[in-house]
């Protein structure tokens, strides 16, 4: 599920908590209206009137008042316990967590789209979009701050959820053309058809443009991680040049690793320049995903 990043956090939680529900909705299923307050007055109503039946009839002589003690045993003990006990049972937990459920998934409702929501290209395209951004902030380039991390908290999530918007309204849209046309179309018809058709394979490649601009922002955060990641290791040789160094001379092999250890030293500034390269190429194509 993909859920608009203005609904609070917590909304938003229960919301993907609660995709077993939704998928419920969708088949017509709602929660049954709560048993009415006044209900519990009739039952004690009809309790009472049975009670004081039974009170006239013990007013009697004692062979009626006999029958009537026997017939309060016999029915009224269990009148009260059906009336009662069985019909205050407290609503289940299951039942009232579903109907709280169900009313914020309909307070919600166009706030949120269900990968069920979308076709296979729009799923194909959105599960695209996923995994650029999933690859820019689980880098360690961005969780270090080399990258605008704060933007990238902000504007990344509202794309993820723009591009499902849009792919979940284009999947129904697409599908309700697909069944008018699928009725046969006579060609005054199809000519008004076919435009809307181009209509809709336009709206989809201009979506797919931002999912593209997505994939080279993570791309350039790809090559940003690299230099990052040999950048420190380069460091790590770094800081124990000296070892090296103090090893190469008691064996006496100082011809042969000399050079070695002074390109080390010439690729970690090397490593360094490509690192603010790649961060300001990663920025640079940042700015394309911004409105």
């Amino acid at each position: 599920m993909v859920v608009d990043p203005e609904v609070p956090p917590d909304d938003a939680q229960l919301l993907r908590d609660s995709r077993q529900v939704l998928l419920k909705m969708r088949q017509g299923w709602a929660p049954q209206p709560r048993r009415s307050v006044a209900s519990a007055h009739h039952r004690m109503i009809a309790a009472f009137g049975g009670v004081a039946f039974m009170g006239l009839l013990m007013g009697f002589g004692a062979p009626v008042r006999g029958l009537g003690l026997l017939m309060m045993v016999l029915f009224g003990i269990p009148l009260m316990i059906v009336l009662f006990v069985r019909n205050d049972v407290p609503e289940a937990d299951e039942d009232a967590y579903e109907r709280e459920v169900y009313e914020q998934l309909r307070w919600y409702e166009g706030r949120y789209v269900l990968t069920e929501d979308l076709d296979e290209s729009s799923a194909r395209i959105l599960a695209r979009a996923q995994r650029a951004i999933a690859a820019v902030t689980g880098s360690r380039v961005n969780a270090e701050g080399l990258l605008d991390d704060v933007r990238n908290g902000v504007m990344l999530p509202a794309q993820e959820w723009e591009i499902a918007r849009l792919l979940a309204k284009l999947s129904g849209l697409r599908a309700k053309h697909r069944e008018t046309v699928s009725q046969g179309l006579t060609p005054e018809v199809e000519a008004v058809a076919r435009p809307l058709a181009r209509a809709l394979d336009s709206s989809e490649e201009a979506v797919l443009a931002r999912v593209e601009a997505l994939e080279r922002y993570a791309a350039n955060v790809a090559d940003a991680e690299r230099a990052y990641i040999a950048q420190h290791q380069i460091e790590e040789l770094r800081g124990r040049l000296h070892q090296y160094e103090e090893l190469v001379a008691e064996t006496g092999a100082d011809g042969f690793a000399v050079p070695e250890l002074e390109r080390l030293a010439a690729d970690a500034d090397r490593l360094e320049q490509a690192l603010r390269r790649s961060v300001s190429s990663a920025q640079e194509a940042f700015r394309h995903l911004e409105p």
